[in-house]
């Protein structure tokens, strides 16, 4: 089996092609600082050709205004062009976009999603919480003066690592056609993963609870960050993943 990762150098794309690897399967690495663009469409046909899978695991590189949607609609469209003959069209996004589409950025995953589905290609499409990796962007999102101002909706974070894992499982599977979703072993208020984040890096800045407060220009509901009945759930706690980053 032939799998081609697009985004390979980024932070799942990294843990896929080393969970891959580990199966035996061949894996062709494609991202910009590979010579593969699929904004663009360079080196797109030669990376994927002859692959049974092709698994998106890119990302636009701002989150604002139109360039997200821009980047989301080029590449999609790229790919789609370029894999006309894979078996296995897989692509990750984020658990809670449908309900995020007042957001520039989800919007423009919803976009991505669409485009997918309308091709007609045998797919999975894989909904992820936040990564760990992650959370302190989540915080800083909510930075104001000496403090952060966040809500307290629920977020079911995970480790890329347990995302990668799914990402191998569904890659060495048969298309689902269907969207999937994965979250975290545990859940928090985004204010109390905030402070415990903050407590770890040994931050003193304190965190003010504001339901009003928005999450990439979205006001939350509580069950807006979380995944539907039925999702799977990630191996790694948080705060284990806390532990080892902290050991690092």
């Amino acid at each position: 089996m032939k799998i081609t990762v697009m985004g390979a150098t980024g932070r799942i794309g990294m843990h896929l092609v080393e969970k891959l690897e580990e199966t035996g399967v061949e894996v062709v690495t494609a991202s910009p600082s590979l010579g593969v663009n699929s904004a663009t469409g360079e080196g797109l046909r030669a990376a994927i050709a002859g692959a049974d899978v092709l698994i998106d695991v890119t990302n636009a590189a701002s989150f604002g205004d139109d360039t997200a949607l821009d980047f989301f609609k080029a590449s999609t469209r790229n790919l789609l062009a370029a894999s006309a003959g894979v078996k296995h069209y897989i692509a990750l996004s984020v658990v809670g976009t449908p309900r995020l589409i007042e957001s520039d950025y989800f919007r423009a995953k919803m976009v991505q999603e669409n485009l997918i589905r309308a091709a007609r290609r045998p797919y999975t499409i894989l909904h992820s919480t936040q990564f760990f990796e992650f959370i302190s962007g989540v915080v800083d999102m909510g930075a104001e003066g000496d403090a952060f101002r966040l809500p307290s909706a629920s977020v079911s974070p995970i480790a890329a690592d347990n995302v990668a894992e799914m990402l191998t499982e569904l890659a060495m599977g048969k298309p689902r056609n269907v969207t999937m979703e994965i979250g975290g072993h545990d859940q928090f208020g985004l204010d109390e993963i905030a402070r415990m984040h903050l407590t770890a890096n040994q931050d003193t800045r304190q965190v003010i609870t504001d339901d009003s407060a928005r999450y990439y220009g979205v006001e939350l509901n509580d069950d807006t960050l979380l995944p539907l009945a039925g999702a799977r759930a990630g191996s790694l706690s948080y705060v284990d993943w806390l532990y080892r980053s902290m050991a690092d």
